[in-house]
């Protein structure tokens, strides 16, 4: 397939394999591959994960770097991992021998267990309240050309300033789950992108007008819909092993996306929302699945509604993500 370009103004993400899965001795020429195959076919980056069970998400990130030569890795950022300073100082590292814009995806909370085991006991709301903190002090560091004085609720620092500065045109993007109203609230405060692990897009409400949207979703789209029916029930079967985990990881998250999700019954092939792989812990996110038009129906309705950055899942090849990028080029030819 020939690649196709969307309009600028859509930022399109893929996934990084997380490294928990798969041969380790194989994880970073699988992780580079999928890289070129997200450069080659237009995502403007790609989503590196971060929690207790994967490898480091800024040493994945440099492999992405030294491997690619436009993509952005979107780093999964976790307060309780690292100091705001220590974020600030990589990212602006990383711009001046790089040269390259990153993008961070703000985490306030994840599994119950991992945040247990690092003896992390804040409430789910009060999280995004030290999360906003957090991500104000790497602004402040990384925009300001004078000292920084903060004195938070959570973090305080005084006169800190960042060296080596970071260019401009390199202030990263900032991206930070919108599915509750803390974290929308905390979007609102820090000038985050709030992205959402949508519902059907007749479902969802109007986004606000204050807060730039985005979601997150897989996608099989082909010419035909049952190709892509097919294709997906054989890449994502059902599973009792993965339905029994998915129970398990439902009760130990209080991730307000998480729960939704779970609450939900999946409406089969009437519709391209499609909860199999997220039931049967394939994925983490929903899928859309059916013909370009279909699936070009459903994303439109997303676009219509001020979304502008999509994070697809973890793609198997370079030619999913052509198929994807196709269907989303019919989408946004209502509202070009």
């Amino acid at each position: 397939m020939k690649p196709v370009h969307l309009d600028p103004a859509i930022e399109v993400f893929s996934t990084c394999p997380p490294s928990s899965s798969g041969d380790p001795a194989r994880y970073l020429e699988r992780a580079v591959q999928v890289a070129k195959w997200s450069e080659q076919a237009g995502c403007r980056g790609m989503l590196v994960y971060s929690d207790n069970s994967q490898m480091d998400a800024w040493s994945v990130s440099h492999a992405i770097l030294q491997h690619t030569s436009t993509l952005c890795p979107l780093v999964a950022v976790q307060p309780i991992y690292m100091h705001p300073y220590a974020v600030a100082k990589t990212l602006a590292s990383i711009g001046m021998l790089w040269r390259r814009r990153m993008y961070l995806n703000m985490v306030a909370g994840g599994f119950k267990n991992d945040l247990t085991a690092l003896n992390d006991t804040t409430p789910h709301d009060r999280r995004y309240d030290r999360l906003a903190e957090y991500t104000l002090i790497i602004r402040e560091l990384l925009e300001q050309d004078r000292a920084v004085t903060f004195h938070g609720e959570f973090y305080h620092v005084d006169n800190l300033k960042m060296t080596p500065a970071l260019a401009p045109a390199l202030a990263p993007g900032m991206f930070i789950s919108g599915s509750s109203d803390a974290g929308l609230a905390a979007a609102r405060r820090i000038g985050a992108t709030a992205i959402k692990y949508p519902k059907p897009a007749g479902e969802e409400p109007p986004a606000a007008a204050d807060v730039p949207t985005g979601i997150r979703v897989g996608v099989i789209a082909r010419p035909r819909g049952a190709d892509a029916w097919a294709i997906a029930r054989q890449r994502f079967p059902e599973d009792r092993k993965g339905q029994l985990t998915r129970q398990l990881a439902t009760r130990v998250s209080d991730s307000v996306w998480h729960q939704q999700l779970s609450e939900r019954d999946d409406d089969g092939e009437d519709s391209p929302y499609w909860l199999v792989p997220f039931n049967n812990y394939h994925t983490m996110c929903p899928y859309l699945v059916g013909s370009y038009e279909e699936v070009a129906g459903e994303m439109a309705r997303h676009f219509a509604n001020g979304s502008r950055t999509v994070i697809l899942d973890v793609p198997p090849d370079l030619d999913e993500l052509q198929h994807t990028f196709a269907a989303f080029s019919l989408a946004l030819e209502p509202v070009q």
